[in-house]
């Protein structure tokens, strides 16, 4: 189920809603949220609720013998139960692709492994990443092991964030799941900022993914316009699809009382791609930051130490995001970047105009996502090629220049100062704060309003759009 259709907006969240707020105390209100959760979930397949009950329990198990063993033993549990999350995660998501690398080698020998691609269940890197943020926050003390069965299983499948995120730590959020009160405020401040993400994801994302797939999909040698159109418009569908998506999912969090970590920090804004990680997916480059970066010891060993460090992080963070050489070499690209800051070119960077600090970050991004969007190696080179116009810089196919529709060149040209600068702040310095408050606070209701009313038109119209995060 997407956020973003007519079964969700005018279905399932009325009725969770109800549901929700009706129910007496706390713990009820779990339940209601499991129950809803767990729907929402067997939306994209009942067979995927078999792994996440898996995973429930078995987590739940397992901090329990954290918990109580001794300080001899807790690692070894501890390390068990995490090869456990990941070798689920790696039997779904990486078999088929370790299967056919594994028979490059084999071949000359004449043997071949199977190669079996199994369905991948819905959110599977989200939730296991929960799973082990819980059980290393029980092994570090952070947090205690929950005796309550339904209080883990509602931090694990929360239905805003089940299959896309934000990572929410455990730790961070254990005290609300048992003890938390809402108020007509939050349930208005948590609607507004889901109708925000809505249309983000609505009205930007959507909008400019046809010129994306007719560049990345539809044209193999793209030339020197072309592959700079579909790169760019590449950027912001992922930044409002992904952006939108956690928005919704905070909004939604807000509303019951909770509270999920920001995702985004207007990450095109950045001044190079340290600065890049601190304001793209903060809750996934602060989870490696903490369970890999800073156990691998960090920067704590010398240069070399700290680079094979960054490298490793981001191998498997491209990993993270899908089965593909073309990740490891997306995570390997921004890995290298990383490093290269840590140099002199770092210092040079700093004292160089602010200008030039921000056209390097984003044009280090934006060659990144073609490794990222591309599906093939193939397919990369081609981009890359036409990026530099050895392609030519002939006129626009006619199947992109159908896509290239008035109102989506104007969300181009009007998306980008939005993900680079964020909204204006309102002035209005001369008048009484009281004023200055009651007027901005119609306005913004009234365009919030617009806002969702523009979005359900576009729902209604329009054909199923998913989240590009959902293939994660």
């Amino acid at each position: 189920m997407v956020f973003s259709s007519v079964t969700f907006l005018f279905y399932f969240l009325p009725a969770f809603l109800l549901c929700y707020f009706a129910a007496p105390g706390v713990r009820v209100k779990n339940l209601v949220l499991l129950a809803f959760s767990l729907v929402f979930y067997a939306w994209g397949g009942i067979a995927n609720l078999l792994v996440l009950g898996v995973s429930m329990v078995a987590n739940y198990l397992f901090a329990l013998l954290i918990d109580a063993r001794t300080p001899r033993w807790r690692l070894r549990v501890l390390g068990l139960a995490v090869a456990a999350n990941l070798a689920g995660l790696i039997a779904f998501k990486y078999a088929g692709f370790l299967a056919q690398n594994i028979n490059v080698l084999l071949a000359p020998a004449g043997l071949a492994l199977p190669v079996v691609h199994p369905g991948l269940p819905l959110g599977i890197s989200f939730f296991t990443f929960h799973a082990i943020s819980y059980l290393v926050d029980v092994y570090r003390r952070k947090a205690a092991a929950n005796r309550r069965f339904e209080e883990i299983a509602v931090y694990i499948t929360m239905f805003p964030q089940l299959v896309a995120g934000p990572i929410v730590r455990y730790s961070t959020i254990n005290r609300r799941i048992r003890t938390r009160r809402t108020t007509l405020g939050r349930v208005s401040a948590g609607l507004r900022i889901f109708v925000i993400g809505l249309s983000w994801k609505v009205l930007i994302a959507d909008e400019v993914a046809p010129v994306v797939a007719a560049v990345f999909d539809n044209t193999p040698t793209p030339n020197l316009g072309e592959a700079w159109l579909g790169v760019t418009a590449y950027a912001l569908q992922i930044y409002f699809d992904f952006g939108g998506y956690s928005n919704m999912a905070i909004g939604l969090a807000i509303a019951m009382g909770l509270k999920f970590p920001r995702n985004f920090n207007l990450p095109y804004g950045a001044l190079s791609i340290t600065d890049f990680w601190r304001r793209w997916h903060m809750s996934l480059s602060s989870w490696f930051r903490d369970y890999v970066y800073i156990p691998l010891g960090g920067n704590r060993h010398g240069h070399l130490h700290t680079a094979a460090n960054l490298w490793a992080v981001f191998l498997l963070c491209g990993l993270w995001h899908g089965a593909s050489w073309t990740f490891v070499i997306w995570g390997i690209h921004h890995g290298s970047f990383l490093v290269l800051e840590r140099t002199g070119f770092g210092a040079a960077l700093k004292a160089a105009p602010r200008v030039v600090r921000h056209a390097y970050a984003l044009a280090v991004v934006l060659l990144g996502w073609v490794w990222f969007r591309a599906d093939t190696l193939p397919g990369a080179f081609a981009l890359f090629q036409g990026l530099a116009g050895l392609n030519g810089a002939g006129y626009l196919s006619a199947g992109l220049e159908a896509e290239l529709k008035p109102v989506t060149m104007a969300i181009m040209v009007l998306a980008w100062p939005l993900a680079m600068f964020g909204l204006p702040r309102p002035g209005g310095a001369g008048l009484a704060p009281r004023l200055r408050l009651a007027l901005f606070g119609a306005v913004d209701t009234l365009v919030v309003a617009l806002l969702f009313a523009l979005c359900v038109l576009s729902v209604g119209a329009a054909t199923y759009s998913p989240f590009l995060y959902f293939r994660f």
